[in-house]
């Protein structure tokens, strides 16, 4: 397997890293030599054949982990891959609390990114994940109706914007509770924000 290709700006990355500094080095150290390419993209160590990526590193407060791309298309035979989130389709983490831990897994790092990598030169996708409609609560429904300013300005979001604020609105079991929640995000929805964006 030929040596990877380091980044000058990976290494200016860990330089400056104050936690997970040694991870990542040692994480950094087996990727290379599993021969991918490593390149600094969304602000984080990342790893590709030819041009497909395969993993990124990433550090958090209580874990470090190394992300596959396609985690989901992954055999896991040592059951360690973690899905990051409920709404996770498809990238799934090897989490680590120290060095020593990423020492140990080192068989199991290689063969989950050699295994990672044939998937990208057999060309596997990921299915697309199932869409879901959700109904517009009758509250909302009836807001749009009256406020044909609000009404353009939720069409003009992005369907995930949409999307999330149906949820949201929906979740709420009584009607009154509904419409406290669509009152409280017209100003939100009216400067084109979505749920979460301040």
């Amino acid at each position: 397997m030929p040596k990877g290709i380091s980044s000058p700006q990976v290494d200016i990355y860990i330089g400056k890293l104050k936690k997970w500094q040694e991870e990542t080095e040692q994480l950094r150290s087996i990727l290379l030599g599993c021969g991918l390419t490593e390149d600094l993209k969304w602000g984080k160590p990342c790893y590709s054949h030819e041009e497909n990526n395969i993993a990124i590193i990433q550090g958090f407060k209580e874990y470090f982990a190394l992300l596959f791309f396609k985690g989901v298309l992954l055999k896991d035979p040592k059951s360690v891959l973690v899905k990051t989130g409920e709404n996770t389709h498809v990238g799934r983490q090897l989490r680590f609390s120290n060095v020593g831990e990423i020492v140990k897994m080192k068989a199991v790092v290689k063969a989950y990114v050699h295994e990672a990598v044939e998937i990208e030169k057999a060309g596997l996708k990921v299915a697309p994940k199932k869409t879901f409609e959700l109904a517009v609560p009758e509250e909302f429904q009836l807001r749009l109706k009256k406020d044909a300013t609000l009404k353009a300005a939720f069409n003009a979001l992005t369907p995930g914007r949409q999307k999330g604020y149906i949820f949201y609105f929906s979740q709420a079991k009584q009607s009154q509770t509904r419409a406290a929640r669509i009152e409280k995000c017209i100003s939100q929805i009216l400067e084109g924000k979505g749920l979460n964006e301040y």
